[in-house]
């Protein structure tokens, strides 16, 4: 009994490694190749599978999951001879497992490889306001070489970054120099324009300024002259029956004459800066005499006006 329950507990065992390891479970993301006797047959996706024991092993377990490979920096001599410190970052996704696995060794090394030279190429023939300027240029470049290349290992590499791009410290300097430069040169050109528009609006404002005063000194002539035109039309109307009233022989007429001149006279007379008193002559009642005909004589005068509606003013005797 003792040798049966041995012998069964002996082929339980057998079966039970026979079991898990012909019994495998590939997680999800990844592939497994099956080898047999060394020799790839056929790969194992994602879920339980089973395999031949002792004949059949697992060859290569492959990441199919996009994975991000870390270039390290370096230095890069530009086309105009500057020196540059840059690095990157890969995406790459493994396509085919197969070829992922047995056309390369180490797969990650060479592609980091692989992206570090083409980086020293592709930046290398650039001159240093271009590496720094157009960066998308640069990965857009790398990104074709690099992913031609790794076809033939079933790697796909979908995108590929430029991270740092560090010129040398004088060439920072020099950088910064002229941005400040160009800086205030933007700022001239901005502060010239606002003086430009400020002297076009300012000589704008000085000419409606200056028209304006025109106009109006032409409506103050055109109001003078026809004030002035008004004057003399009344002062002839003041001749013309003054020498009426001469002819007819009115003595007031004669006497509104010497009246005029009199008193034109007597205001210069008053009014000369160097006269400081003024004698009154000793004839001043000839000038009443002189104001009682202008008086006669203008009345004279607005009794000849005619009235509205045609009606003639009476006439005195003797007149």
């Amino acid at each position: 009994m003792d040798i049966v329950a041995s012998t069964f507990v002996l082929i339980l065992a057998v079966g039970l490694i026979l079991i898990f390891s012909s019994l495998k479970f590939v997680p999800q993301g990844y592939n497994w190749t099956v080898e047999r006797f060394g020799r790839y047959t056929r790969t194992l996706g994602p879920g339980p599978h089973v395999i031949t024991p002792f004949i059949d092993r697992i060859g290569r377990r492959m990441n199919m999951m996009e994975t991000v490979l870390d270039v390290p920096q370096q230095e890069v001599i530009t086309k105009d001879n500057a020196m540059v410190s840059c690095d990157a970052i890969v995406f790459i996704q493994v396509i085919d497992a197969v070829q992922a696995a047995y056309e390369v060794n180490n797969l990650t090394h060479a592609i980091t490889n692989l992206s570090m030279t083409n980086i020293r190429t592709v930046v290398g023939s650039m001159d240093l306001d271009e590496v720094l300027s157009n960066r998308d240029e640069i990965n857009a470049r790398l990104l074709g070489t690099i992913d031609a290349a790794t076809h033939p290992w079933g790697v796909k590499v979908t995108r590929i970054e430029i991270k740092d791009l560090t010129p040398p410290a004088d060439i920072t300097e020099a950088m910064a120099r002229q941005m400040k430069a160009e800086r205030l040169k933007r700022a001239e050109i901005l502060t010239a324009e606002g003086e430009k528009q400020s002297a076009i609006l300012k000589a704008e404002g000085q000419k409606q300024a200056q028209i304006l005063e025109a106009e109006g000194r032409r409506e103050a002539a055109f109001r003078d002259a026809e004030a002035r035109e008004r004057e003399a039309e009344a002062e002839a109307k003041a001749t013309a029956m003054v020498s009426e009233a001469i002819a007819r022989g009115d003595v007031n007429a004669i006497n509104y004459f010497l009246g005029q001149a009199y008193v034109a006279a007597f205001e210069k007379l008053a009014s000369s800066p160097q006269q400081r008193t003024v004698i009154i002559p000793a004839e001043f009642s000839s000038i009443l005499g002189t104001i009682e005909g202008i008086k006669s004589l203008s009345e004279a005068a607005k009794s000849a006006a005619p009235r509205p509606g045609g009606a003639v003013p009476p006439t005195r005797p003797g007149g």
